[in-house]
Parts: C-alpha cells; sequence; structure tokens
C-alpha cells in the first residue's frame, strides 16, 4: 500500500503506478498494517462482510455466516457459527459483554458472550441492520433495534419476555443504524433519522443529497463523534449535525430536541467509511478511475484522508492510497470504516484484507525524517522524546547523521556533531577519529576532540599532530597552545619538531611551539634560550611563573636589550634573587643599560644603591643629564666634590651653580648665575633662597652698571631689601628701562604691604574682642555645686552634711571652690579676691577651664 503497504503485497498485488503521494515531502499522519494472524487464515477461506470493534477485542462476521473474535493482532480467540449465509450486521455493548448479530436469511441473535442469555428471532426478509443498547448490561436498558424493512425496537419486559416495536417503515429497507446514548440515528432510502428514546420522538430527518445513487451499491456512512454530535457521510457528501435542546418557548408541539447542521461539504470521491480524530475527520473513499491501457473505468486503490472540516468546505490534512488485496474486484459497498475510539486505530475492511491505521508515534516520526535524511531534525526529535521512544537510539541517530556528514563532504559540521552526539565515549570517538584519518580530514576533528572527562589514548592525539606538523605549523602551534601537554606523550612531538627544524632553523612558529613543549617538559632553560632569542614577550611571564631568575643571570643583557623597562622591574622586584650588585657587574660593559637599571632603583630607593651614586653621577652626566640636577638634590651619599668636578668639566652651568650653594659657596654660585647665565630673575630667586644679606649687597653691586639688572632688582626685591639702597647707588643720568614702571611697582608693593598690614590688625582686633566676649560669657554661666566638690582649702566636702544649716561657698571663676571661712582676710587695698591656688601659680581666672577643655 502506498506509504501504507507491506512491500511484500505490494510487489504481487499492485498493478497500477504509484501515487503522487509516494514523491510527497509531507510527513503522513498515518501508518498502516494488515491485520494477520488468525485473520490470514479466516480471510483465505472466507470473506469478510462486517466487522464491529472493541477496545478488548474484534468481532468480524463472514460470508459464510461465522463470528470470529480476535485481539487486537488478530488472533482467533472464539468462533461462532450463526448461520450457513451472510453476517450483516455485528453490534456490541460498551462493555463488550453482549453481541448482536444479523444474517441475510432474516435470522437475529443477541446473545451473551460471558453468560447463558440469549434472544434468537428469525424474519422472512434479510435484517440488515441489528444495534443493541450501548448499556445493554444493565437490566432496564435491555433493548435492541434490527432493520430490514422496518426498523424495530425489541425491549425486554415482564417475564422475560422480548416486545417489539415499529418506529419506523415505508422508506425502504433499512441500511444503516448507530445507537449512541439516547439517540438512534438510522438511514434508509430517503434519508436519515434520529430518535430521541427518552421521548420516543423523532427529532430530524436529513435527505440524502444525491438520490441518483443506489442506496444499496453506496450505502449510508453513520458515525457518532459524541453524544450529540452525527457524521454522516452518503455518496460524495459529508454533514455534521449537532443535536441540540430546544428553548421551552420554541416547542409547543415540537420534540425538544433539534439538529442543526453545523457543517456540510462535497468529497472528491465516493464515501465508504467515517471515523474521528479530534476536531478532524477520517474518511474512507472508494476511487474509480479510467485505466490508461483498456481506456474503461476500474475500480481503483481506496483512499484513507484526514480532512478539516469547514463551515461549507474542507481542508485535506492527509491522503493515502491504500492496495486492500482485491481492491480491483471491490464496489463501494464492500468497504467499512470501523474505529476504536481509545487508541485511535482505525480497521479498513475489505472482503478479502483488514489494515489497521493508527495514529504515528514518534518513533514513526523519527523513521519518516529518518527517511528523507533529515537526520538532524531526527535527533532533536529523539533528544526531546527519548523517554517514548522504545524503537530508536540516540546514539545511533547521530551516528548515522555523522555518517551522512561526512558523506555529504561537510566534515567541519560532522566534527563538530561528535562531541554531542559521542559525548564520554572513548572507544566511539577513537572510531571516528581513524574514520576521519582514512578520509584525510584529521584537520577538521582536531579542533573537536575531548581534551578533560573523557581523554583519549596519546596516540591519538599524536596523529593529530603529526598531521599538522607535516602540513600547517600555525595550526600545529594553535593546537600545542590549546592542549594541555599531559594528552601526547610530548618527548615525541619534541623530536618531531627538533626534526622539521633541522630543514628550516629560522622558522619563527616551530621555534615558538618548541619552547612551550619545552616548558610542558619543565626543560625552563632551553624554553627560555628560544624565547630569548625570538624576543617573545611571554619570556617575562615564564621567568615569573616558573621562578627561572637562577637560570638568568647571565642573560640578563639579553632581558635589558629586549625590553629594559619589564626587564628593570623584575630585576628590582627580585634582587633578593639576584642581587643590586651581581646586576651592576653584569651591565658594566653597558653603561647606557647600568644607567637605567641605577636610576630606577633610585627612584624606588634613594639608600639602596648609594655605594653607586658617585657612578651615576657620571652615568646622568652621559645619558640624562636632565635627570642629574634631581638626582644632585635628593641624594644623600653623592661626593659633591666629585660632583662638582663633572659638573665644571662639562660646564653644566645649573648643576654647579646648585653644587656651590650645597657646599656654602653661594658668592661663587651668584657670580656664576650672573656672569655665565646672564640671569637677573635667576639670580634674584637664589638671593631669595640664601636669604642672605651679603648675597643681596653683592647682587646690587654687579648690577649697579648694568641697567637691565637694575630693572629686574627693581621689580623683585621690594618686599626683600630696602628699594632706597639701591636707588641711592644709581649714577645720576643712568637710563635704566622701565624705570617708571618699575617705580610704579615699588610704590604699589608698599601698599599693598601697609594694607596687609592694616588689613592684619583688624582681623587681631576683632579676634580679641570676640575672645574677651567669649570669655566673658563662660565666666557668666553657673557653676554646680554638689557633694562631689570639695574646698581647696580644707579638703573637707564643699557641702555641709546637714542641709538645714546656713553656710557660705565661693567659687573663683577658675571653677576652685572655698568656705567663705577657710578664705583668708580680704586685702585691705582691693576689694577684689582672687584664687589664691591661680595667683600663685600666676595664671588669669578662668584658665581651668581651658585645661579641663584640654
Amino acid at each position: 500500500m502506498a506509504e501504507a503497504e507491506e512491500k511484500e503485497t505490494r510487489s504481487n498485488e499492485e498493478s497500477t503506478d504509484e501515487s503522487e503521494e509516494d514523491e510527497s515531502e509531507e510527513e503522513p499522519k498515518l501508518k498502516y498494517e494488515r491485520l494477520s494472524n488468525g485473520m490470514t487464515e479466516i480471510l483465505q477461506k472466507d470473506a469478510a462482510s462486517c466487522m464491529t470493534v472493541h477496545e478488548k477485542f474484534l468481532a468480524l462476521g463472514t460470508h459464510y455466516g461465522k463470528v470470529y473474535l480476535l485481539d487486537v493482532q488478530g488472533n482467533i480467540t472464539q468462533k461462532f457459527d450463526v448461520s450457513p449465509v451472510k453476517i450483516n450486521q455485528i453490534s456490541l455493548d460498551e462493555s463488550g459483554e453482549h453481541m448482536g448479530v444479523c444474517s441475510e436469511d432474516g435470522k437475529v441473535q443477541v446473545f451473551g458472550l460471558y453468560s447463558a442469555e440469549e434472544f434468537h428471532e428469525m424474519f422472512d426478509c434479510p435484517i440488515k441492520i441489528v444495534a443493541v443498547h450501548p448499556h445493554f448490561v444493565r437490566s432496564h436498558f435491555k433493548q435492541f433495534v434490527t432493520g430490514g424493512k422496518k426498523l424495530l425496537l425489541y425491549e425486554r419486559g415482564w417475564m422475560n419476555r422480548w416486545k417489539p416495536s415499529v418506529l419506523h417503515e415505508g422508506e425502504g429497507n433499512i441500511r444503516n443504524v448507530k445507537w449512541r446514548g439516547h439517540l438512534i440515528a438510522w438511514a434508509n432510502n430517503m434519508g436519515v433519522k434520529i430518535l430521541d428514546m427518552i421521548s420516543k420522538q423523532r427529532i430530524t430527518n436529513v435527505p440524502r443529497d444525491d438520490i441518483s445513487l443506489r442506496p444499496d451499491m453506496y450505502p449510508c456512512s453513520l458515525c457518532w463523534k459524541d453524544n450529540l454530535t452525527l457524521i454522516i457521510g452518503w455518496g460524495n457528501s459529508v454533514k455534521i449535525c449537532s443535536v441540540k435542546e430546544r428553548h421551552a418557548s420554541e416547542m409547543r408541539d415540537l420534540p425538544n430536541r433539534y439538529v442543526e447542521i453545523v457543517f456540510q461539504f462535497d468529497t472528491e470521491f465516493y464515501i465508504s467509511g467515517l471515523a474521528p480524530i479530534c476536531d478532524q475527520l477520517v474518511i474512507l473513499s472508494y476511487v474509480k478511475e479510467i485505466s490508461e491501457k483498456t481506456e474503461v473505468e476500474c475500480c481503483a486503490r481506496p483512499r484513507l484522508d484526514i480532512v478539516q472540516p469547514l463551515p461549507e468546505s474542507c481542508e485535506e490534512i492527509s491522503s493515502d492510497a491504500l492496495t486492500v488485496r482485491g481492491f480491483q474486484e471491490n464496489e463501494c459497498r464492500d468497504y467499512h470504516l470501523e474505529y476504536s475510539e481509545g487508541e485511535s486505530l482505525f480497521y479498513i475492511i475489505s472482503p478479502r484484507d483488514v489494515v489497521v491505521a493508527k495514529e504515528r508515534d514518534q518513533d514513526d516520526h523519527i523513521d519518516w525524517l529518518l527517511e528523507k535524511k533529515k537526520y538532524e531534525e531526527a535527533l532533536m526529535a529523539a533528544e526531546i522524546s527519548q523517554k517514548t521512544i522504545k524503537k530508536h537510539k540516540i546514539l545511533d541517530i547521530g551516528l548515522a547523521y555523522i555518517n551522512h556528514l561526512v558523506e555529504k563532504g561537510e566534515y567541519d559540521l560532522a566534527a563538530r556533531k561528535c562531541q554531542k552526539i559521542l559525548g564520554k565515549n572513548t572507544e566511539l570517538w577513537e572510531f571516528e577519529v581513524y574514520k576521519f584519518k582514512e578520509i584525510g580530514q584529521l584537520k577538521a576533528i582536531s579542533r573537536y576532540l575531548p581534551r578533560r572527562d573523557p581523554v583519549l589514548k596519546p596516540l591519538i592525539y599524536e596523529m593529530v599532530l603529526h598531521e599538522f606538523l607535516e602540513s600547517d605549523y600555525e595550526g600545529f602551534a594553535t593546537l600545542i597552545k590549546e592542549w594541555p601537554g599531559d594528552l601526547y606523550n610530548n618527548t615525541i612531538i619534541v623530536q618531531a619538531v627538533v626534526d622539521h627544524l633541522k630543514k628550516d632553523p629560522q622558522n619563527r612558529t616551530l621555534l615558538q611551539t618548541l619552547a612551550e613543549l619545552y616548558t610542558y617538559d619543565q626543560r625552563y632553560g632551553r624554553a627560555l634560550e628560544i624565547y630569548l632569542t625570538l624576543r617573545h614577550k611571554d619570556v617575562f611571564q615564564l621567568i615569573h611563573k616558573h621562578n627561572l631568575f637562577s637560570s638568568i643571570r647571565d642573560k640578563i643583557v639579553l632581558l635589558m636589550d629586549f625590553d629594559s623597562e619589564k626587564a628593570v622591574d623584575m630585576l628590582l622586584d627580585n634582587e633578593d634573587k639576584i642581587s643590586i650588585d651581581r646586576v651592576v657587574e653584569e651591565l658594566e660593559n653597558r653603561p647606557e643599560l647600568q644607567h637605567v637599571y641605577l636610576h630606577k632603583l633610585f627612584k624606588r630607593d634613594h639608600h639602596k644603591g648609594q655605594r653607586y651614586h658617585e657612578k651615576q653621577i657620571s652615568l646622568y652626566a652621559e645619558y640624562d643629564r636632565p635627570n642629574l640636577l634631581p638626582f644632585l638634590r635628593d641624594s644623600t651619599h653623592c661626593p659633591l666634590e666629585k660632583a662638582l668636578e663633572i659638573c665644571q668639566q662639562r660646564n653644566f652651568v645649573e648643576e654647579t651653580v646648585y653644587l656651590l650653594s650645597r657646599m656654602g659657596n653661594s658668592r661663587s654660585a651668584l657670580k656664576m648665575i650672573m656672569e655665565e647665565l646672564q640671569d637677573v630673575d635667576k639670580a634674584i630667586e637664589f638671593a631669595k633662597e640664601q636669604d642672605d644679606g651679603e648675597l643681596w649687597e653683592d647682587l646690587i653691586l654687579y648690577s649697579i652698571d648694568k641697567p637691565p639688572f637694575i630693572t629686574g632688582l627693581l621689580n623683585n626685591i621690594g618686599t626683600h631689601v630696602d628699594p632706597i639702597l639701591l636707588i641711592h647707588r644709581i649714577k645720576e643720568g643712568m637710563e635704566i628701562p622701565n624705570l617708571r614702571d618699575s617705580l610704579v611697582k615699588i610704590l604699589q608693593d608698599y601698599n599693598l604691604q601697609i594694607l596687609l598690614r592694616e588689613g592684619c590688625k583688624k582681623i587681631l582686633v576683632a579676634d580679641s574682642l570676640s575672645l574677651l566676649k567669649k570669655m566673658h560669657r563662660t565666666q557668666m554661666k553657673g557653676v554646680l555645686v554638689d557633694e562631689e566638690n570639695i574646698c581647696e582649702s580644707c579638703l573637707s566636702p564643699i557641702l555641709p552634711s546637714d542641709a538645714s544649716k546656713s553656710f557660705n561657698v565661693v567659687v573663683f571663676h577658675c571653677r576652685h571652690m572655698f568656705h567663705k571661712e577657710c578664705l583668708p582676710v580680704p586685702n585691705t587695698v582691693s576689694s577684689v579676691q582672687f584664687c589664691n591656688i591661680c595667683s600663685a601659680k600666676h595664671r588669669g581666672p578662668g584658665s581651668a577651664i581651658l585645661e579641663m577643655k584640654k
């Protein structure tokens, strides 16, 4: 069957071309299998005429009057010889304990499968339909209907007698009956009726659309979706009817229920059966087509379609053409569709075959994805449903996906998927690596090889490294950086790199990689030599990380040449490992580097390299004159005579001036400023710093015949020397540049000094007055006198023990207290009495308060 047919039957029985659905990329909704086992044995000797499905078993009627009970796998569990002729209908109640059977010879039987209860009836005409009450197992629902020329209702009454009553007649043979709850639907030649068993009223009549079709050849299909929804299929027309309650105000003489057709549409083919699936419909269709060979209309394979009903049309969800045995000879009436509600199983019954359609599960979905080579989607579906799938394993799907990608040439993607699919399975990892090696794609998988948990055999990593070493030095270097050194045998890889360096000894990539390999192998000395040769930035990090200071004692010059700043910082930070003396000794032949080292040492600590301060004078003078003067100023260990000698030899005026002043020869320093630099401002600044009257005298004497110097002095000495002394010495008639401005500045400076003095005086007066007021307020405050205070004279408590007695106490502003009688007689000269204690100490009143505040 196309998309549903078993392969072995397709080759033997199918003579038509493959359907369009075979080539469709859309996944089918259902899967199919032929019901076999006992069913095969039955249909080899007999033909199926009808079948009813219960959730526990199947009931099959045949053309030879047999009824078989089968399990869901098709195995026969029971057999009943009911009639010598065709079984027309089998009906089961919901419990599956009672069965109704009718046959072409008019025989009707209703009996219990697990009890002795049984009813027999013979009619003089073929009985096409029988339907037992859905709850027949209950005593008050012992009812069933039969359909021939009349629709008869049988009810068991008093004395267990069955009483028949006619529900309908006169419109031809009853072709189909479906009983659900309290509603019975049946079809005759004119249309479909529904009877309400509670009110015993017929509530609707749905006429058939195409009256040209013979009702016996194109029978009506009825199906209850639920207790109130009936689905009708007749010819190529589908109607979905809803039973609704009528409003009380509309009843009058009408039934209390009515039917509304909510969906109605036509199909392309004739309908042989209907079944609901969620909110959609499953339709079994009978198909006729024109043969290409004979150009005669013939029977084609029936179709099973899933459609979504719309108000006036439908949307096709899926469509499958089924190849059932003998489909070329079947008519529309030969097909039936039965379904099991609980499991969404759909049984397609034909005289020679029974096919089971079921909804595809996740395993089927994955099968379809794999068939379409949609491996990634299949893998994702398996991961999502790994707890429910039974047939597939995620690993198997993943391996198939990797193989598919390799076959397509997508090696990088295949290698990337290995990480997720292979996980921690070392055997599979190694198998895949060898597979990639066979196709020459080790580079593709190298980036994704596991490096921790799990770790593969060292041979695997060595194999990949050798592959890169032969063709890609940069890639080889990258792997060495990224891979931990314990993944492979380091000695083997080092030897391989050394062999390649023999061919290309100056290759920086290989040299750097070899240094890293030496580092992994803890041969730090060799690694350091390579890094220094390459002037690699990681050399300092390597020294720090592995404490290689003992290895660089004789390589200090190389380090300084590479990066003097970093080298000096490292040496100074680790002077306990490489002493200052050793560094200076190593740099003896490179004075410029020696200066850089000693200069930074001096910046860090002015005293650590004191023994080299004399040497530094020459180094500063030679390589760094701007820092010579700051060095001379900050150093306390520098020999001044040696420094003066060097500065005078090199004619460093500023440095010589500083040294002369520091050695106490200020007059010579001043003379040098004026004669060598001829900078009056600097000379004045120097005189201000020294604050020596003799220097000012020398400065005035030197400047007296130089008008520009006189101008500078007039502008700057006003606050240090009396300008009159300079003005009196100026020769009469000498032209002095900007004399007026200088005199004005002198006057302004004088006025400014006066103003400053007056301002200071006012501030002092204001502060004195403020402090006086503060002292007065303080002295006017009350003083607490309690039992803890004592008389400063007799040292007894100031307050008497008997508070009722009168007493006199004298309290001074200094907070000293006396009994009045303990004070000496007041001086006759002055009536003002002072604290004896404070007077003896020559302290003023209130001084004790200040002491307490302190």
